[in-house]
Formats: structure tokens, C-alpha cells, sequence
């Protein structure tokens, strides 16, 4: 069994095949090329894909996208893989047989999504393909711990499955040079935001943890995790039997906030850390609402996540004059009134911006794919903590 598990003391690999970004290099490419990107999020409701023509630097065209959404089925064998990770925590044995089965719906489901963005009837066909893999487990690095990312994918199957080289691990190489591993995105919110001109901007993905990417005045990017996103909702949303999220925010729309509850959870420690910082998605969880009621219990962490977000923005050294909403949690409507309520700028869609909000994350990984064909940075030190820009990233050839 193969097991491409990536973290820092995990690594159950087949060695020679992997190119090591550290210490090989590969030919700047000529021209823009069609990149497919994955991203399998830890709200665990779907592959998204998506294909952009890129040179890794910038986005000449944007392809098609498409959605495979995962199955009640599917999306139990995930979230076992994530807690028997959350178990194990790097200590003792691998829990191999959870892990082996989330690798096998992976494998499908992303088969089947390259199957959706590739049929004869879509043009044009991707020459390369970055899959970002599922996260069962992070940990970020604090003063005196190293940290470690663990995320399941196995680029052997993938890669005789699609057909195209294949880029995967973006985030180990961050990781082992003393960074966060996340978020990684901020090169592409990057190239997206100078598509829009040159004002300072923010873009939030709100996934299971929501994080910014910050382009200053001067192009400085700045990136970090400010907090939970859709995390801690769905969970306590599905805790209660009512589905995997809050559909329209109407449970939070319809409790009311524990303002003592928010005080509390706003003093702790993590809002006085300082730029660059990641989480993992358990971190902040669904307990923080124990005892309250269903939609009380929702109000209060979608207001929670809502102010984490605010106050990650109040960190940053210069004023958005807008910030740009992508991800799943732009989609709740009460997280998005939350959210104007509590930001000190302009709120708005990724389509508003023209954007397609539920693909950035997928286009994302299509582009550092071709960032690492390039041997480019895809993590500078205030992206995610590393000492130096780094490249990061296997090629499967």
C-alpha cells in the first residue's frame, strides 16, 4: 500500500519517483500552458477543479470548472481519515486503514473531476495538473516546535489516472524551512488582485478556516489564517442532525449572539499573535457553543468567525479599501452580514469582482503547478512565516 502522506515525521513514500523542488530544476516555461487545479477543502463537500492558461506568473485565460460533490458515503470515509489523524497526531503508528480508504475515494473522486473538466465537449485540454490533496491534520509552527501538514493524496494513481504530469506536497518544503504551510493561495490572490488595478485590497477565502491575502499599496503581499470560517458551523450544525451546514444561514439568522460567549472567545491568545499565522481546521471547533442552543449556538460562531476575520484585518499595516469574499462561506448569508458588520471596508463577492469564487482554490493549485515547473516561489516570509521565498511542490512526470 502506498500512503503519500506529508507532514514531518510522515512519510510513507516511493522513493526516486517524487523530483525534489529543493534540488532540481526544470525548464522556465515558454508560453502560457493549460493547468488543471484540485483542492478537496476541510468542509469536505467536494473536488472543485478548474483550468486556467497561465505561465505561473500571470492568468491570460480562465478555462472551465466544474464541482464533484462528495457523498454522504464518501465525505464519512474523509472525515474518518481526519479524526483517526487527529488521534494519531504523529505519534505511534500510522492508522493505515482509515487512510488507505480515504485514498481510494480521493483517487476516484478526483478522477471523475478531471473527467467532468475534460470532456469532448469542453476545450481545451490541460498539458499539467497541481492537486492540492485532502488535510487530515496540521500543526502550526510555534517558537520552540517545528510545525508539521499532513495531506492524503497518492500522485502515482493520480498521475496514470490523468495522464499529465503532476504537481502535488505544495506545502512540505514551507513547512521543513520553518514556515507555516499555509496559506498557500496568496500567490495566486496575488495575480488575481493585479488583474483589478493597483489599490490595497484584501481577498478572504472562507473555507473551514478562513484566511487573507493582503495586497498592499506597494504590491506587498501579506498573508495569514485569522480564524475558523465554515468549520465550527457545520460542525455543530451536523452535531445537531440538520444537515452538514447552515443552508442560508438560517438557524444563525434565526438565534441570537452570546455576547459574553464572543468577548471570551475574542481574548484568546491566537488574535495576539502576530502575521503570519495558520490553524488547523480544529483548532477552534463546534464546543465553543456547547450549551447553548441550536441557532443560538450557530449565531455565535458565525459572529465568532465573522469578528476573527475583522480582527486579522485590524493587523494588517495598512486599511483594504475593499475586501473580496471566496469560498463556501460567502454563500451564508448571515456569515456575509456578519462580516459587514464588522469590517472596516468595503465588502464584496468574488463575482462581483469578476472572479469565480467557488474555483479559486482549485485555480490556485493550477497555477503554483506551473510556478513550480519554474522553480518560483510559491511562500514569501509574510505569506507564511518562511525565512525566504520558497518553492515547494513533487513533480510526478
Amino acid at each position: 500500500m502506498f500512503l503519500c502522506l506529508r507532514g514531518a515525521d510522515a512519510r510513507l513514500t516511493r522513493k526516486g519517483q517524487g523530483l525534489n523542488t529543493a534540488t532540481e530544476k526544470t525548464a522556465p516555461a515558454p508560453k502560457p500552458v493549460w493547468v488543471a487545479g484540485f483542492m478537496s477543502g476541510t468542509s469536505l463537500d467536494a473536488v472543485d477543479a478548474a483550468m486556467i492558461l497561465t505561465d505561473g506568473e500571470t492568468v491570460t485565460e480562465f478555462g472551465p470548472a466544474v464541482e464533484r460533490r462528495y457523498s454522504a458515503q464518501e465525505r464519512a470515509i474523509l472525515q474518518g481519515a481526519t479524526d483517526a489523524a487527529r488521534i494519531w497526531n504523529w505519534e505511534g503508528p500510522v492508522p493505515e486503514a482509515p487512510f488507505k480508504a480515504a485514498l481510494e475515494v480521493i483517487t476516484r473522486t478526483h478522477y471523475e473531476a478531471w473527467q467532468m473538466l475534460t470532456s469532448p465537449t469542453r476545450a481545451p485540454q490541460p498539458l499539467l495538473a497541481g492537486v492540492h490533496g485532502q488535510t487530515v491534520l496540521h500543526r502550526r509552527t510555534t517558537p520552540g516546535q517545528k510545525g508539521a501538514t499532513l495531506q492524503l493524496v497518492d500522485p502515482f494513481g493520480l498521475r496514470a489516472a490523468l495522464g499529465v504530469p503532476l504537481v502535488c506536497d505544495f506545502r512540505s518544503a514551507d513547512v521543513e524551512a520553518g514556515g507555516q504551510g499555509a496559506p498557500l493561495a496568496p500567490a495566486y490572490h496575488g495575480a488575481l488582485m493585479t488583474r483589478l488595478g493597483g489599490e490595497a485590497a484584501v481577498v478572504l477565502n472562507l473555507g473551514g478556516v478562513a484566511n487573507i491575502t493582503a495586497r498592499l499599496a506597494d504590491g506587498t503581499l501579506i498573508a495569514c489564517d485569522t480564524g475558523p470560517a465554515n468549520g465550527p458551523i457545520d460542525e455543530w450544525v451536523e452535531r445537531h442532525g440538520k444537515g452538514t451546514h447552515d443552508a442560508g444561514g438560517k438557524l444563525a439568522l434565526a438565534g441570537k449572539v452570546d455576547t459574553a460567549r464572543l468577548a471570551r472567545l475574542m481574548s484568546h491568545s491566537w488574535f495576539s499573535e502576530k502575521l503570519p499565522k495558520s490553524l488547523d481546521r480544529y483548532d477552534f471547533n463546534a464546543g465553543m457553543a456547547e450549551g447553548l442552543s441550536l441557532e443560538d449556538g450557530a449565531a455565535t460562531l458565525t459572529a465568532f468567525s465573522a469578528a476573527a476575520v475583522a480582527a486579522g484585518i485590524d493587523q494588517l499595516p495598512e486599511k483594504p479599501a475593499r475586501v473580496i469574499a471566496c469560498g463556501g462561506g460567502r454563500h451564508n448569508p448571515a456569515f456575509m452580514a456578519a462580516l459587514r458588520g464588522a469590517l472596516p471596508c468595503k465588502l464584496m463577492s468574488a463575482e462581483a469582482a469578476g472572479w469565480r469564487g467557488d474555483s479559486i482554490e482549485a485555480e490556485a493549485f493550477a497555477y503554483l503547478a506551473a510556478r513550480r515547473m519554474r522553480d518560483l516561489p510559491l511562500s514569501w516570509p509574510m505569506t507564511t512565516g518562511v525565512p525566504k521565498p520558497t518553492t515547494g511542490g513533487q513533480v510526478f512526470a
